[in-house]
């Protein structure tokens, strides 16, 4: 089995430090480190090593690097017909952001690359069932779903899979797509718990193998069975540390379980990795200012903030987008900063980022900016971005982003409950904050996002609390925690809650959480010294 092993001429140090991007060495004098990964290919031998190298990054979703191993592979070898076909599998980028990262012209190009590899010549009848799985994904994407073709997709390369049962990367290939094709609604996770079972021995084989981590932290990236997740978790980024997504992944694991000191350095090694190059980097920036917040570290997540907003180019990415709206969204949201957040323009990235596009990004803004006029008593402009983010669901809707139009939706109705709530209509108020978050936890976060600006059941509490509800309110913040642990807000607001509910036991346990999250502040917090004063510190 070749062993790709990389070493990165890496100068890159982040934030007041600047950044400077290293260059990628040819594999063959200075190779990086990006794992162990052998797929066999019908080529002569130094095409093979560079077809290992290009997968290697495929692995890691290293979409900027994966191409130059491929184009020298082609040299060594023209008739090398899997290097089309490799081309074809990363134009469809990450799983995980199906269908908004697929244009109708990245379908046509994947279509043109198979057809390629068709007319180059597969050398091998395991060659041509790879070809052909993937080519059933492109097959009439201009008249069939993008539901129905992920699920042929996925189907296709487990009957690879059972053909080639020796052929571990069929099964990492199918365990990626059928643990992307997961159904948000599904709460015993049957896709991603399959996935992981195909996975967990493969990983026991092949410790050093980059996908077989990398997917596994996927497969368990979702509350209840995250914890599964740390030991891929912590394993990833030694395994290929000069991959930026090897070392930003592990903090999905991370953040839900709450670890947010392994989080933060997770997203900070990648983005020194990356260098801002790639939409990987705003992507770790976002995660990294969420960890942040929830130590209650404000001065650092605004570092985090102002680098990224000084980054001169911009991707045009969903998860670019994303966070660049996402992350002044946040720093205004978790420290209750209602009036700055009802003012938040949508100008970061703006010279370079078609909003239009990603709708799911702007309606983060509209949501912040109407979270932050209801909360700041002004109902009026509350309901303007409730009108504005159903214009979001509405283009989210017409571009078949189906799960995005839900979660638009959801976020519009924690609006409007919030202006009824500013109206003085409270108990409808709390009636609409209720049913947002029982349509919110019945589906599951994005990966593009470490979690929801505000939980819809977090308003829910806040609200209950503002009523002078504490125990109804207590329950409901303990009911965030148990899916979002160690989130700062939602344990300050168990604190208070039990407090004002004469449970002296449950807001001594949460004033000590909180004194831990809090232990490394870099701003003053009155809660916090008076959780000292609480505990006697």
């Amino acid at each position: 089995m070749a062993s790709i092993r990389l070493s990165c001429a890496l100068t890159a140090l982040l934030l007041g430090l600047g950044a400077v991007a290293g260059s990628v060495a040819h594999a063959a004098n200075a190779p990086e480190r990006l794992g162990k990964v052998h797929f066999k290919v019908e080529c002569n031998a130094e095409a093979q090593r560079e077809f290992d190298v290009a997968m290697a990054y495929y692995h890691s979703f290293a979409w900027e690097q994966y191409q130059a191993p491929l184009e020298r592979a082609l040299r060594a070898d023209p008739r090398c017909a899997m290097v089309q076909w490799l081309r074809a599998l990363a134009l469809l980028d990450n799983p995980f952001l199906w269908p908004g990262s697929l244009s109708a012209a990245k379908l046509a190009e994947g279509e043109a690359l198979v057809e390629a590899a068709r007319r180059t010549g597969v050398k091998s009848e395991r060659e041509r069932d790879y070809v052909e799985a993937l080519a059933v994904f492109f097959r009439d994407h201009d008249k069939l779903d993008h539901r129905t073709r992920a699920k042929a997709f996925e189907d296709a390369l487990g009957q690879v899979a059972q053909r080639y049962p020796a052929d571990t990367e069929a099964a990492v290939l199918h365990s990626l797509v059928l643990s992307a094709n997961f159904d948000p609604a599904d709460k015993k996770y049957t896709n991603q718990l399959r996935a992981a079972k195909i996975l967990e021995p493969i990983f026991k084989a092949q410790p050093q193998h980059p996908g077989v981590a990398h997917y596994l932290i996927h497969s368990y990236d979702y509350p209840p069975i995250a914890s599964h997740g740390i030991d891929a978790a912590q394993r990833y980024s030694k395994i290929a540390p000069d991959a930026p997504h090897a070392q930003h992944m592990p903090s999905h694991v991370f953040t839900r379980v709450g670890m947010w000191r392994e989080s933060v350095q997770s997203n900070r090694t990648s983005s020194k990795i990356d260098a801002d190059r790639t939409p990987n980097s705003p992507h770790a920036y976002d995660y990294m200012v969420y960890a942040h917040l929830q130590l209650a570290q404000e001065r650092a997540a605004q570092q985090v903030i102002r680098h990224a907003l000084g980054v001169a180019k911009k991707p045009d990415h969903i998860a670019a987008g994303y966070a660049y709206a996402a992350m002044p969204a946040r720093l205004a949201l978790e420290r209750g900063r209602w009036s700055e957040a009802a003012a938040l323009p949508l100008e970061p990235g703006h010279d370079a980022i078609a909003w239009k596009k990603y709708p799911q990004a702007e309606a983060v803004n509209a949501f912040a900016r109407g979270v932050g006029a209801a909360r700041s008593g002004d109902a009026r402009a509350a309901q303007a971005e409730f009108a504005r983010l159903q214009a979001l669901r509405d283009a989210a809707a017409a571009l078949k982003i189906g799960y995005w139009a839900e979660q638009i939706d959801i976020q519009a109705e924690a609006v409007r409950g919030l202006a009824a709530f500013a109206e003085g209509r409270r108990d409808e108020g709390v009636a609409l904050l209720r049913r947002a978050a029982e349509r919110e936890d019945a589906t599951e976060k994005h990966a593009v996002t470490p979690g929801p600006l505000l939980p819809a059941r977090e308003l829910l509490a806040d609200a209950l609390l503002e009523l002078g509800r504490p125990a109804e309110a207590q329950h409901e913040f303990q009911a965030v925690l148990g899916k979002e642990p160690n989130r700062y807000r939602a344990t300050l607001g168990a604190a208070r809650a039990a407090e004002r509910a004469g449970d002296s036991r449950g807001a001594l346990q949460h004033f000590a959480r909180l004194h831990e999250l809090g232990a490394d502040a870099d701003t003053p917090r009155t809660e916090l010294d008076d959780a000292k004063r609480m505990l006697g510190k």
